[in-house]
């Protein structure tokens, strides 16, 4: 099958050496879309620094089109009070989360608006709603996709560029083995069911965002928190 197969997209997913980015990229894989996974670790079809906006716009054009997109890319930054972060750590967490995904956006969404047909799907958290406490630049950050998430669906409504964003509460990555174990333990305690989700339980999130039957959802935050979230 080829790229003018109707039934086959190209997606772009980055932070897609591992975790969720991993595991979204396989299942996007299993559906028969072409996968371009990006990640400043090895492994990856490219190398990509999402905080350098030269590098994501030139490796967006030398890509070509792209249907899906998928920003999974993150830190978690400082596991610290507020008080005792920095603005070096609170930047490191804006680039990669908040400014990282506004770079692929800009670079990748001009040409889904010209084929008339694009899925964006932005990685946010239950941090971003709730706050964690000692994660106040990751929350924060997410609470900037979720209000970016929101504000593209709306200016992109009418083109057929649907813009979603998922809440996942803890997941098992690799990601979640560098929070504190206390914290881990805290917003693990918070979820309802009372264990932690799984990549693959996202991964089936993503795959219906990023497909033909999911028409009519834009701007919209999904949850997937094992009953944690509030609103």
């Amino acid at each position: 099958m080829s790229h003018t197969d109707p039934g086959i997209r190209r997606a772009l997913v980055t932070g897609g050496a591992s975790g969720l980015g991993r595991a979204c990229a396989r299942r996007l894989r299993d559906d028969h879309h072409e996968v371009i996974t990006a990640d400043i670790a090895p492994g990856t079809d490219v190398r990509l620094d999402i905080t350098d906006d030269a590098a994501v716009a030139e490796v967006v054009s030398q890509l070509g089109p792209i249907d899906i997109l998928l920003n999974s890319a993150g830190v978690v930054g400082p596991n610290r009070p507020l008080w005792e972060t920095t603005r070096a750590e609170w930047d490191e967490t804006f680039a990669v989360n908040v400014h990282g995904t506004a770079a692929t956006c800009r670079a990748v969404i001009p040409g889904m608006i010209d084929r008339g047909w694009g899925r964006v799907i932005n990685f946010a958290s239950i941090a971003g709603k709730d706050g964690n406490p000692n994660l106040s630049a990751y929350s924060a950050t997410k609470a900037a996709v979720i209000g970016l998430t929101k504000s593209l669906g709306k200016e992109l409504a009418l083109t057929g560029v649907l813009v979603n964003a998922i809440a996942p509460a803890v997941i098992a990555t690799e990601m979640n083995a560098t929070t504190a174990p206390d914290v881990l333990a805290h917003i693990t305690s918070l979820i309802p069911m009372k264990r932690v989700g799984q990549p693959e339980e996202v991964a089936e999130l993503v795959a219906w965002l990023a497909s033909e039957r999911c028409t009519f959802s834009t701007g919209a935050v999904y949850d997937i928190s094992g009953g944690r979230a509030t609103y």
